[in-house]
């Protein structure tokens, strides 16, 4: 069950990124944030009145509540590697960092994270999982992939931390205080580096019934963010990651099918080959827990 929710979560955020695409071709990049972030709001606030859930007060550490500028933060390294590189090596790089993030937080339970140590059985899976990464990687300048690389290790920090805060408050509680954060970031980004797209700014795609699903974006990262709040203290962070990148990539590739017609074969491969490499691990793990049980 554990699996297939992260799986799915890693669907949903694959066709959230299709949606907040469209909605940044037209709006720009940080004017398109802010959008999304408030939609999020509005969608989680509602979801907190009708199920009459009350949003926690008590104060806890100040750093519990920076998930959301960390996405803002996350968007914005994303935004300058993206002018550099491709988009399958910005993923590509992202999923490396947080799977080398992952195995040391699991490594040493970092950030309140379970301890699972690192065992020499795990290096065959690695293996599979790095050469499918490395397909991935078509192109290589050093900033966009040190910022690439950072967004992947910033990922993992920033859902560590509001699984940290559901833990003293709910999940809808951490998943509004994202969306709040997230907002207040996103509105300063726009304002210290996108006044050009306020000035811009126009009306027509509020208006226009035909592309009501872009707005969609900010809403399914409610859905993602809640899920994966709520899997993080469950499952190690490698195999989390992992799973989360199999369903984003295999339903970006469909999505990509749909939308012009080419197959992505490299990610198509790549996608496989780490694919395989989780099941690999998974068995070996499980053979070692059956035999430890015996």
């Amino acid at each position: 069950m554990l699996y297939f929710l992260s799986l799915f979560a890693g669907a949903i955020i694959s066709l959230a990124v299709a949606f907040n695409g469209g909605l940044s071709q037209h709006y720009g990049l940080y004017l398109a944030t802010v959008i999304i972030h408030l939609a999020g709001l509005i969608f989680i606030t509602i979801l907190v009145l009708i199920k009459k859930d009350k949003i926690r007060h008590k104060i806890q550490p100040w750093y519990f509540y920076i998930g959301g500028f960390l996405g803002v933060i996350i968007v914005l390294f994303t935004n300058v590697a993206f002018s550099r590189i491709s988009v399958s090596a910005i993923l590509a790089l992202g999923l490396l960092g947080q799977c080398i993030g992952g195995i040391i937080f699991d490594q040493y339970g970092l950030l309140g994270m379970s301890k699972t140590p690192f065992t020499n059985r795990k290096w065959l899976g690695i293996t599979l999982i790095i050469m499918g990464i490395a397909l991935m990687i078509n192109s290589f300048e050093i900033i966009a992939v040190l910022l690439a690389f950072g967004t992947g290790l910033l990922v993992l920090v920033a859902r560590t931390l509001n699984a940290n805060l559901s833990e003293v408050t709910s999940v809808q509680t951490s998943t509004f205080y994202n969306y709040v954060i997230g907002l207040i970031g996103a509105v300063v980004a726009l304002l210290l580096l996108g006044r050009g797209e306020i000035y811009s700014f126009s009306f027509d795609l509020f208006t226009s019934a035909n592309h009501w699903y872009l707005y969609l974006g900010g809403i399914l990262g409610v859905g993602f963010i809640s899920i994966v709040i709520f899997l993080v203290k469950k499952m190690s962070a490698f195999y989390l990651t992992l799973l989360l990148f199999i369903g984003q990539i295999f339903t970006g590739i469909i999505v990509d099918v749909i939308l012009t017609g080419e197959l992505a074969v490299r990610n198509l491969i790549g996608g496989t080959l780490v694919a395989l490499g989780l099941c690999v691990d998974l068995v070996l793990d499980n053979k070692k827990l059956r035999s430890t049980d015996k």
